[in-house]
């Protein structure tokens, strides 16, 4: 590339991310930037189907929101800024079984608790793969990408260390997290930007509960029906299997996981477990005996599992993610 063409692009990006961070508060509240993925629009998308709506299953949201998305059309980040940023990043996917994002429980009430210990975090919404999009199972792949190289391509902007950016996922988020923890490096798209440029590989993985084996008996059968269909064959399920896609160079993991949890078994972060250790990937694991499934902040109160973000904190202090050492 000249350097005429690389000052071209560099203009370019930043024009983008002007452009896509959007005037409005987001639905976060006031004060959160509201980013774009996709500027143009995501890729794939003649035969996608989705219509995008929220919805509030609260029955008093003056008390407490429960926002889910349905049909992404346009996914974003929504960023979290500390008042005191160390540095550390977070690319936070929430869950929803790939039926829809759950936005409140398992994204904002999250990201405000990483924010307050000086963590940058973006909530990122992303396309559901039964949809149309032409990438099918691969366009949550695809955004979480893009979102990570955003995330690296504008760290200056943010006061985020581009080599202290991960990712950490909840239930199907997990599985996102996770796909791209291990299939980073898989040719996704044509690049857009110049930040494209950036790799999309997470320097740390937290995978909550995660959704990680589309094997039988362990599987989460939404998940893996939203995403394979209603009759997966061998070789999608090997595909899209976490524990079939360990890898040697995959970051640090951290898993956390209920016991109890009667909708994704333990069994998806054991398996896991087991697969990263024997590739000798850095990985740490904390089971709480009872928690059941998909209990982000609000549903640990005067339990166990109540700790875990200052788990994560600890881990993420002890490796250098937080600056620290």
């Amino acid at each position: 590339m000249t350097p005429v063409s690389s000052l071209i692009l560099a203009v370019t990006l930043a024009l983008g991310l002007a452009t896509c961070a959007m005037a409005q508060d987001s639905p976060a509240g006031p004060g959160h930037e509201v980013i774009a993925l996709w500027p143009k629009g995501p890729p794939g998308a003649e035969r996608a189907t989705a219509r995008e709506e929220v919805v509030e299953r609260s029955k008093d949201p003056a008390i407490i929101r429960d926002r889910i998305i349905k049909g992404v059309t346009h996914p974003t980040l929504i960023a979290f800024r500390p008042q005191y940023p160390n540095g550390s990043a977070l690319l936070m996917a929430p869950g929803g079984g790939y039926a829809w994002v759950v936005m409140d429980k398992e994204g904002y009430e999250a990201a405000e608790r990483f924010a307050r210990a000086g963590v940058t975090v973006f909530v990122m919404t992303y396309r559901l793969p039964q949809e149309g999009w032409s990438a099918g199972p691969a366009a949550p792949l695809q955004d979480a990408q893009r979102a990570m190289r955003l995330i690296r391509a504008h760290a200056a902007e943010y006061a985020v260390d581009p080599k202290r950016v991960g990712v950490i996922g909840f239930s199907a988020g997990g599985h996102v997290a996770g796909v791209l923890t291990l299939k980073f490096d898989q040719a996704g798209y044509p690049a857009v930007d110049a930040a494209d440029l950036a790799t999309a590989r997470p320097d740390f993985s937290v995978l909550m509960y995660p959704v990680a084996t589309m094997a039988a008996p362990h599987a989460h059968p939404g998940s893996r029906r939203n995403l394979l269909g209603a009759a997966p064959a061998p070789a999608a399920i090997a595909e899209w299997s976490l524990e079939t896609n360990a890898r040697p160079d995959a970051p640090p993991t951290f898993l956390v996981h209920a016991v109890d949890d009667a909708s994704v078994p333990v069994e998806n972060s054991l398996q896991l477990f087991e697969a990263l250790r024997a590739r000798k990937v850095p990985v740490e694991m904390h089971l709480f005996e009872e928690g059941g499934h998909g209990f982000g902040l609000r549903f640990t109160v005067g339990k166990p599992a109540a700790a875990w973000p200052d788990l994560v904190l600890a881990w993420m202090q002890r490796r250098g993610y937080l600056g620290g050492g």
